[in-house]
């Protein structure tokens, strides 16, 4: 699986920050994008992949920039996407998304509200957004719970793609726990902090929970730049 990556646009009248997607469409970065969406469609030959799991070995690899992108790329695509912030413990998507947050999935959790309640329209057509909600105390147990199994049971009849974001799986047990509600998971990792030795731990955690390892991006890579490019590019490669 290959994917470039540009230095995240930080907000302003461009668009919201990070979507290199939206914000240049049909930059070299975007349609990389694109292609992993591809990757991921072809992983699903003989299991259609309706839910893809972001995680990363570590903090600090990218990876809920990348799960928003690949949100928006979804969303392009014209198939009805949902972008789940699941992330209970430091969640991002309501500040790429410029959204509010006093509500969303640990307070559907936690108050046994139909998530439904709690989906947010974006600014992209066919695509929605459920952010984290207030952090919760016990992170784990919530998206371990018997209601949260149901809340995706739910959210997958309604929608064709599902991309969640997690807390990276060598901090946390969540990416595990989560990876038993999707088709498919994508490990993340940063190029300058890049460890075979920890993403051989990822790997065998999530094969521990029976997880669908579909593929590993490596980020932040620069390749090919010319002094003529408005933006930097970076490569990202599968091994899986």
């Amino acid at each position: 699986m290959n994917m470039m990556r540009k230095k995240m646009h930080r907000g302003g009248a461009a668009g919201p920050r990070q979507l290199i997607v939206a914000i240049s469409p049909h930059a070299t970065v975007s349609e990389q994008f694109r292609t992993i969406r591809t990757n991921i469609m072809y992983a699903g030959v003989d299991r259609p992949m309706r839910s893809v799991l972001f995680t990363s070995d570590i903090p600090g690899a990218g990876k809920s920039t990348i799960a928003a992108n690949m949100a928006v790329a979804y969303g392009q695509a014209g198939k009805k996407t949902l972008l789940l912030d699941a992330d209970l413990r430091r969640p991002t998507c309501h500040y790429t998304f410029e959204a509010m947050n006093q509500s969303g999935l640990s307070a559907a959790i936690v108050n046994d509200i139909p998530i439904e309640d709690f989906v947010k329209k974006t600014e992209f057509d066919d695509l929605d957004l459920i952010t984290s909600g207030p952090i919760p105390p016990n992170p784990s147990e919530l998206l371990s719970s018997k209601k949260m199994a149901e809340l995706m049971g739910s959210l997958a009849a309604q929608y064709e793609m599902i991309i969640m974001d997690s807390p990276p799986i060598l901090s946390v047990t969540d990416a595990q726990l989560l990876s038993k509600q999707a088709d498919g998971v994508i490990i993340v990792t940063d190029v300058e902090n890049n460890n075979r030795d920890r993403l051989m731990e990822a790997k065998d955690l999530l094969e521990k929970a029976d997880a669908n390892i579909i593929g590993v991006v490596l980020n932040n890579r620069k390749v090919n730049h010319r002094t003529s490019d408005k933006y930097y590019y970076y490569q990202a490669s599968n091994d899986g």
